[in-house]
């Protein structure tokens, strides 16, 4: 590690495969079963299942970045709203996708509805985090 607050290449692919095979995965079974865009092949039960997976190693990289990664980003003052970001879409996804499978029927709608416009935020944030705002800021240095 060459630079306080950059992670290992390790945690760094861990964290950014973890992250977007969730969002594909999520993002498949979106178009297949909210939008009927190949039901048969995106809106199926396997779909669903390697999202779930996808979020377990998607959770777990989280967990490998909080220790170290957010603190030093939040005492930098580096990309917070980015980072910050980041933190609360996956905090909203992580309790939809809990009231998803666990949650009471009558608000089954509202969390799928929250649970995809989050994942779909959550997807820029990631990718504006991990590329134009690097960028910019070594543009502007």
């Amino acid at each position: 590690m060459s630079r306080l607050g950059k992670m290992p290449r390790w945690q760094r692919t861990f964290v950014i495969c973890g992250m977007m095979a969730c969002s594909i995965t999520g993002l498949m079974y979106l178009l297949g079963h909210q939008f009927q865009i190949q039901r048969s092949t995106l809106g199926t039960h396997s779909i669903l299942a390697a999202h779930g997976i996808a979020a377990m190693l998607a959770t777990l990289a989280l967990g490998s970045v909080m220790p170290f990664h957010i603190k030093v980003g939040y005492k930098s003052r580096k990309q917070l709203w980015s980072g910050f970001s980041q933190l609360g879409f996956l905090f909203a996804l992580l309790i939809t996708g809990g009231m998803l499978y666990y949650g009471p029927e009558e608000i089954r709608d509202t969390a799928i509805d929250t649970h995809w416009i989050m994942g779909l935020m959550f997807a820029v944030i990631f990718l504006l985090h991990l590329t134009v705002i690097r960028k910019l800021k070594t543009m502007v240095s």
